[in-house]
């Protein structure tokens, strides 16, 4: 019989706090956890039970922390073997994890003043995790009102997402936004926090610097500083350290080496992205959205229009001497068309779409001299690959057709991941579609053993698979992808592939959200181009880690449409907390 329930929670509770000061996940925390199953209830038969007392108390502890209902968690059991091992199950596979079922009859067998003494250790757990950081405030759950009926559902949502809306934006605040520093003096008229709330602004509105500025002397807004001033931080937080140069231009960059400056640019800024995005995954990592799943990531390019013509005379193709180096011709060929180019990995598939690095992009355009500086594509793919890595273990990469490289190619491969692609052009391939077209029943076919070159000689094969589109702009109607996986050998697999390759449209749907975010700009000044393209990135991670604990906060699928619309998010990152401190 439990003779102090209170006792025997608060034991629980303070070995927690301990543990808190050296794990880095609530999992951990609950593995290690000290369980007194001698002061505990369990009316079970523990002879004819498949999981015991501590296996089940360390579960209900885990779930009541995260909010989970029995059904819920049974479902995160099956599929999250980080939470079996974090309970004690001693199972083969994940299959056989303990179902709704099981949990519910370990409940009820508990007696009253053992669930008493569970559910006080989670309420005090949840505290201790979240004072120690190890877990988002935002992950917690908000009790809802026992009398609550199917009538107040939707204002119980409405409590829940702004409720946890409120605590994303603090979290992006503490440990996102500062990372961006400009080293000003420190008796500056603004903190850095102010110019980057007041760039929020900015990206929720679609508008500029100037403008902003503008409207802050219009209103007398103390806390909205002048358009040249935010300009200025901007430039600043490009600014390497060792670089004393306020006004930077883009001819002097390639003056010596091609690329050096750009490259200081690059890293400056990407330093404090790398910073506040392993900030952010880490606040969250008690349910890391990247545990336990097949992670894919997408790479791509994306444009930054830029409407100034490079030519003195189209006609005679005469360029201008001093045209900014880094904006690039799209591949299109449009004459009117230009603009800086940035490259991105994201995350797709079944995980939070968020984006884990980006990178500067500059290719040879027809204005520029043959041997104008640019980046191929392979050194682009590598860099994007090892900001990702620092954050998560990718699975595979998937690529559009413009990255259709060997040397692409022999770079995924030889870091063990899996990629598809599209196949540029199939020229070549058209007796292959033909005989697909003829076969009495095949609608698709594979190509193995298609080969990749490295130094001279094969590295790799690969397979082509050829699959029928209803898309008028694919010739003869069929599209091919290629595939590095070991084989794929039925109509199911080649669907699979394909439909997986599908969910890289997050990616498309990801750039059209940061171009509405983009700062409107003049400038030619590439710390200014860098660092709005890099804030609207951060910016659009904060809105899909938010809708993703909102999610979470009331059960729906991460897959399922964003609960918190981008440009809300912006506005309220930007302004809440000017208002309510």
């Amino acid at each position: 019989m439990v003779r102090d329930d209170p006792a025997v929670a608060e034991a629980i509770v303070v070995h927690a706090e301990t543990l808190c000061e050296r794990e880095d996940h609530l999992w951990d925390v609950i593995n290690k956890l000290s369980i007194p199953v001698d002061l505990l209830t369990d009316y079970r038969d523990q002879g004819k039970v498949d999981f015991g007392t501590e296996e089940m108390v360390r579960a209900h502890l885990y779930r009541l922390i995260r909010g989970y209902s029995q059904s819920d968690f049974a479902d995160q059991l099956s599929e999250r073997s980080s939470l079996v091992k974090a309970a004690g199950f001693q199972i083969k596979k994940l299959e056989d994890a303990p179902s709704q079922q099981d949990l519910s009859y370990a409940k009820c067998n508990f007696s009253d003043p053992t669930w008493d003494i569970i559910e006080a250790a989670a309420n005090g757990i949840r505290r201790e995790v979240v004072e120690h950081g190890i877990i988002s405030e935002a992950l917690v759950p908000t009790p809802a009102p026992d009398d609550e009926g199917e009538e107040d559902t939707e204002k119980t949502k409405r409590e829940y997402k702004r409720e946890k809306t409120h605590k994303s934006v603090k979290l992006a605040r503490k440990h996102a936004l500062p990372e961006f520093k400009t080293g000003r003096a420190s008796n500056r008229q603004y903190e850095d926090i102010e110019l980057l709330d007041q760039v929020a602004r900015i990206c929720a509105n679609n508008g500029s610097a100037h403008s902003e500025g503008e409207i802050g002397y219009l209103l007398n807004d103390e806390l909205t500083c002048d358009g040249s001033t935010l300009l200025r931080a901007l430039k600043l937080i490009a600014t390497p350290d060792d670089d004393d140069s306020m006004q930077l231009t883009l001819d002097s960059v390639f003056e010596e080496n091609r690329m050096p400056k750009i490259d200081a640019i690059r890293d400056e800024v990407m330093k404090a992205f790398d910073g506040a995005t392993d900030n952010v995954i880490n606040s969250i990592r008690g349910d890391d959205p990247f545990d336990d799943r097949k992670t894919i990531a997408a790479i791509d390019i994306t444009d930054d229009p830029f409407t100034v013509s490079p030519w003195l005379d189209r006609d005679k193709e005469i360029p201008k001497p001093n045209y900014p180096r880094m904006i690039n011709g799209f591949v299109d060929g449009d004459p009117k068309k230009q603009g800086y180019k940035y490259a991105t990995i994201t995350l797709v598939g079944d995980n939070v779409p968020i984006i884990l690095g980006v990178e500067p992009y500059k290719q040879n355009s027809k204005w520029e001299e043959e041997d104008a500086p640019s980046y191929p594509k392979a050194d682009l793919v590598e860099r994007l690959l090892d900001r990702a890595q620092e954050f998560v273990d990718l699975d595979e990469v998937l690529l559009d057709r413009g990255f259709y490289v060997d040397d692409v190619y022999t770079a995924i491969e030889d870091r063990g991941l899996l990629y598809t692609t599209p196949v540029p052009k199939y020229t070549d391939d058209y007796e292959n579609i033909e005989k697909i077209r003829a076969h009495p029943e095949a609608d698709m076919a594979v190509e193995p053993d298609v080969e990749f070159e490295k130094d001279g000689g094969v590295h790799h094969t690969a397979q082509f698979l050829y699959v029928p589109v209803k898309d008028d702009d694919a010739d003869g109607n069929y599209a091919v992808f290629v595939t590095n996986r070991d084989s794929v050998d039925s109509p199911g697999e080649i669907k699979h592939v394909v439909n997986q390759y599908r969910r890289r449209w997050d990616i498309e749907n990801q750039y059209k959200t940061i171009v509405e975010y983009l700062p409107r700009t003049s400038s030619t000044d590439y710390r200014v181009r860098l660092t709005n393209f890099v804030l609207a990135a951060l910016i659009y991670n904060l809105w899909r880690l938010t809708d993703y604990l909102i999610k979470i906060a009331i059960d729906l699928d991460v897959r399922a449409p964003p609960v918190l619309t981008a440009k809300t998010f912006a506005t309220v990152l930007g302004q809440f907390l000017l208002r309510v401190g």
